[in-house]
């Protein structure tokens, strides 16, 4: 099954679906993608087939998202978590997917054509290294589309991720790229796996589960969150319209509480400048107190100097992932 799905709306979604676009629309929906093994339970039919049948969802999930112009999809394909599962259906999931990026990297044509760029978050340290090749293969070819975003959490919690961008900053100030000083919320941000997409606006999760499971915990603080109580397998375009809709009735309250939250970080940063210049004044002026126009001339240096490092490191740490995938790329072609 393609993940790229050609055809049209019927006439019906077509009016529901510009009726929809004449309001506020997500530019980022997440999904949880939860319901497959119920569903094969449901059916009478193996686990494995309730899995494919949740791809095959996906696949006509991004077809809507593009008739409706939602341009970012984030889905959470397969937790850490999930490793706890049996052995044979930890190895037929990793078997689909190996299957199903083979699929995509076979289809380079027709994403080439729409625009897709794939993105895989997560560690991929804990995959086998077959798939970790496919998936670099497929991350890097799509790497320089730019028209719509499909990033798959694969080896992913939230809680990890977190872990691993205070790690990365650790690193940063190890190395001598970034003071301690420099450290902030907008830096973390900054030093996830997600740092190249803006904040989902809308999450949606199904299976009538109403919890994150550790899914972009960071990501959705100003998010609107829809549990639906659908199946995965049995999602359709009118559930994914009902989302939105909820959306909608949100967005101001929604978009109130980020603006209150890039003032408050703005504000944040300010503080902290002001301490460090305050110090660094003292600590040179022998304790005697600095005039106005010295202190302003101070902050703007201070700050200044602080992007410019955090503008360096961010380009370390750009380099460093760049290089994972591509040296993954290299070997599979060795391969």
């Amino acid at each position: 099954m393609s993940w790229i799905r050609e055809g049209e709306l019927n006439l019906l979604e077509k009016i529901s679906a510009n009726i929809l676009k004449a309001g506020p629309m997500p530019k980022h929906v997440a999904f949880i993608m939860d319901g497959n093994r119920r569903f094969a339970r449901k059916k009478q039919m193996e686990r494995q087939e309730g899995h494919m049948q949740g791809f095959n969802k996906l696949a006509e999930t991004l077809r809507w998202c593009k008739h409706l112009n939602i341009p970012e999809v984030t889905v959470y394909a397969f937790s850490i978590e999930n490793f706890k599962r049996t052995k044979d259906e930890v190895d037929g999931l990793m078997e689909l997917a190996k299957q199903k990026f083979e699929k995509l990297l076979d289809e380079r044509d027709n994403l080439k054509k729409h625009g897709v760029c794939i993105r895989v978050l997560g560690d991929l340290n804990m995959l086998p290294l077959d798939l970790q090749r496919i998936i670099a293969k497929a991350v890097v070819t799509t790497k320089s589309h730019n028209k719509c975003f499909l990033n798959v959490c694969f080896a992913y919690t939230s809680r990890y991720e977190i872990t691993n961008a205070v790690r990365e900053m650790a690193w940063g100030v190890e190395e001598g790229l970034i003071k301690a000083s420099d450290v902030s919320e907008a830096l973390l941000s900054e030093c996830l796996y997600s740092n190249n997409s803006p904040n989902p606006d809308l999450l949606i999760r199904t299976s009538g589960e109403v919890r994150l499971s550790d899914f972009l915990l960071w990501q959705t603080s100003h998010s609107c969150l829809v549990f639906q109580s659908v199946l995965w397998p049995e999602y359709s375009f009118w559930n994914l319209c009902e989302a939105i809709l909820q959306f909608q009735l949100n967005h101001k309250s929604i978009q109130k509480a980020r603006d209150l939250h890039r003032e408050h970080q703005a504000s944040q940063q300010l503080e902290a400048d002001s301490a460090c210049v305050a110090e660094l004044l003292q600590h040179h002026g022998n304790g005697k107190p600095a005039d106005g126009q010295r202190r302003q001339e101070a902050l703007l240096h201070h700050a200044a100097c602080r992007e410019e490092r955090i503008h360096d490191f961010l380009e370390a740490l750009k380099h460093k992932r760049d290089s994972f995938f591509n040296d993954l790329t290299s070997e599979a072609a060795v391969a």
